[in-house]
């Protein structure tokens, strides 16, 4: 039997599509307003870097070139994906959880994007305290990273998706 969508967790898809334009918002403004590599302090601990990375995180598979990019790209289509299928597998009344995927597909979507679009993820959040730098971020990865730790904390290990 087929549930209609709206009864699944894949209502909250409109979480994930917020998430998605907040980014490409922000990095469409950074484009507009910043020089690359310009870097312009928004509070004492943090600046908007405008940056280019056509990497993951820390610079993984850079020694791979354009291959890391579709390389990139596909798994964050599995990741995509396979979040898709678990919310609609899930209830919408299944809030904590279907924020938790959203937000994560927001992120996920928001960072694909720019791979298809530009080859490479804007980056432009700076965060640091004294000399010391967290690498460059953005809004995707913000979502990405604030589902994963909201899915440690309050998910229940091997919760089930009925």
């Amino acid at each position: 039997m087929h549930k209609k969508i709206m009864s699944t967790g894949l209502s909250w898809f409109w979480l994930a599509l917020v998430i998605m334009l907040f980014d490409i918002g922000s990095k469409q403004f950074v484009m507009r307003h910043c020089w690359l590599s310009e870097s312009v302090p928004v509070m004492p601990f943090i600046n908007f870097t405008y940056a280019h990375n056509p990497c993951a995180a820390f610079s993984c598979l850079a020694e791979k070139g354009e291959l890391q990019r579709w390389i990139l790209s596909f798994i964050s289509v599995i990741i995509i994906v396979f979040h898709l299928v678990i919310m609609y597998r899930l209830d919408k009344q299944a809030i904590l959880t279907n924020i938790v995927y959203s937000i994560i597909v927001g992120g996920a979507l928001g960072n694909l994007f720019d791979r298809m679009v530009h080859s490479f993820v804007i980056d432009f959040i700076i965060f640091y305290v004294g000399d010391w730098y967290w690498p460059t971020f953005n809004v995707a990865d913000i979502g990405i990273c604030m589902g994963a730790i909201l899915g440690l904390v309050f998910l229940p290990v091997g919760h089930t998706t009925r």
